[in-house]
């Protein structure tokens, strides 16, 4: 059995300081250079997602009944890329019959496996690059970054909070009581770490593997067998992390049934089936709220960590660098064709118009102003398509050309710009694609008020402000906390409200309609195990 606990000793140590640091850290560069990964890593990244298409995908000792794939690239092509797959009930067995081994694994054996697991993975960061541009209409570098680096940073987070939560209690003590002049009771006590159970990463299609590492991860150190299930237009990037990870486990000594792959495809989903069964005591999940309903409603077995719909705003009270705002925002809106669970989408200008550093512009010349700059920004089509990349799901689009006629056009195109009023049906739930609404409030704490109202009924993963006086930004700080969702505040320059940084930023709050669950947390892995504790009185001594 290999060591891989000690082999990557020095970067949990690393880790864990970043963890309670929350400053930025990472093992795993984000920049796809030869020079990091090495000079052919680019070349050989293309072939091996080339070897890959039209073939059957090998992933030895799956479960398989049949085999199923259909992925199409929202950049043309079909894949032609077909999975083991096998119905619910053999997959659930598959993934029962691997419990018991992954449960008697001590912490340091399940959490060096997945050390090694998110390092094999990083190694392999340009195929993961190609496997999710490809199945998700990411551009290159940002499918490299989110689909490789940035989503391992995310697994590895789970893992270090996980073995955080594990280890920070002692596993053995003696208890010794003083009874005065009588000698004192005495008890050995132990406690074992008995992992909740099946657990089930339902994935998305925008974001395979940032999504779904977090929780894959935080179950596996845990101790509990974990079903990936993929979406069917993106089961590429999942399905090289099952096939690494079953490696690496086998190599560990652990169940390679410890991970297990779930594919099917639209019209005859299994996911219901896996979802209410009775083994499967936890899932994650990142989609729609009509889903989530469903799932609380009827997974009621199970613990449920989910991400889901918000209404993400930004609210323009001032602002002393008006071009560099507008840029911003540019950036902002347009990035992934705002196919992001942070981009955002209600913008709330007061109607009288906001106070700048070029003086006084009225509402409809921040419209205009934003409008332009998004103009600059995607002027050149090769830098366009780098940032906007494809519409992964034709329901965006469709989606997007009905927004059209409920609001005044300010800018056509991806992404869609339309001026709206304040109570416009559209703008009172999540839109998702590449359109924003421009909208005309009272003043600043009329928006903040409209945009954390809404944070608070609907859901927000982030909120953004731009103002200049201090007292204002304050009371905002304070609405939108009681709303349960993050702000950013002022952001002008190479940092954007649609990321998240792994150690640094907890993503997602779970304190608002858009997930019960934050990336990540000690809520996040904690009740995926619990203490069980067997004590006896202490062998006498002589």
């Amino acid at each position: 059995m290999t060591d891989f606990f000690a082999r990557h000793r020095q970067m949990l140590d690393d880790a864990v300081r970043a963890l309670h640091a929350r400053t930025f850290w990472t093992p795993f560069p984000e920049v796809p250079s030869g020079k990091i990964y090495g000079e052919t890593a680019k070349a050989d990244g293309e072939a091996s997602y080339a070897a890959l298409l039209g073939q059957p995908f090998a992933m030895p000792g799956h479960p398989e009944q049949h085999r199923l794939g259909a992925e199409v690239s929202p950049w043309g092509d079909s894949l032609n890329i077909t999975y083991p797959a096998a119905d619910a009930p053999a997959v659930i067995a598959a993934a029962q019959g691997a419990a018991d081994d992954l449960a008697s694994a001590s912490v340091e054996q399940r959490v060096g496996a997945c050390l090694e697991i998110l390092s094999r993975l990083n190694r392999i960061s340009f195929l993961m690059g190609h496997a999710t541009m490809h199945t998700t209409g990411q551009a290159f570098a940002m499918a490299f970054q989110a689909g490789g680096p940035h989503a391992q940073d995310r697994g590895l987070e789970a893992v270090v909070m996980a073995y955080a939560e594990m280890t920070r209690f002692a596993d053995a003590a003696r208890w010794e009581k003083p009874q005065g002049k009588a000698a004192p009771l005495v008890i050995d006590k132990q406690w074992t770490l008995v992992p909740a159970g099946l657990a089930l990463a339902i994935g998305c299609n925008t974001f395979p593997t940032w999504n779904s590492y977090p929780g894959i991860f935080a179950s596996l150190a845990t101790g509990n067998p974990v079903i990936v299930k993929p979406h069917p237009a993106a089961i590429l990037p999942l399905a090289l992390t099952v096939q690494v990870a079953r490696e690496v486990m086998a190599e560990a000594c652990l169940p390679a049934d410890a991970i297990l792959l779930a594919v099917d495809e639209p019209g005859a989903e299994i996911t219901k089936q896996l979802a209410t069964d009775p083994a499967v005591r936890l899932i994650d999940y990142t989609g729609s709220s009509t889903f989530g309903n469903w799932l609380r409603a009827n997974a009621t077995q199970a613990q449920l960590f989910t991400e889901e719909t918000g209404v993400n705003s930004i609210v323009i009270a001032a602002t002393d660098d008006f071009d560099g705002m507008c840029a911003n925002l540019a950036f902002s809106l347009s990035l992934y064709s705002g196919q992001m669970c942070t981009s955002p989408q209600n913008i709330y200008v007061p109607k009288g118009g906001i106070d700048t550093g070029q003086g006084h512009k009225s509402f409809d010349q921040v419209a205009e102003g934003l409008a332009a700059a998004i103009d600059r920004l995607l002027a050149d089509p090769k830098q366009a398509a780098g940032i906007c990349g494809a519409i992964a799901n034709p329901a965006t689009r469709d989606r997007v050309e009905q927004a059209r006629a409920q609001g005044h056009v300010i800018r056509d195109g991806t992404p869609l710009l339309l001026a709206v009023d304040p109570g416009a049906a559209i703008a009172q739930d999540e839109c998702f694609g590449p359109v924003a609404f421009v909208i005309p409030c009272a003043d600043a704490d009329d928006g903040v008020a409209r945009a954390a109202g809404l944070a608070a009924t609907k859901g927000a993963i982030t909120a953004a402000l731009y103002d200049t006086e201090d007292a204002r930004i304050a009371r905002a700080v304070r609405a939108f906390a009681r709303a349960g969702v993050n702000l950013s505040v002022n952001l002008t320059g190479n940092i954007f409200v649609n990321q998240s940084a792994a150690f640094s930023d907890f993503h997602v709050t779970g304190a608002n309609p858009a997930g019960n669950a934050s990336l990540t947390d000690t809520a996040f892995v904690a009740t995926r195990f619990r203490r069980v504790m067997w004590r006896r009185p202490a062998a006498a001594t002589v």
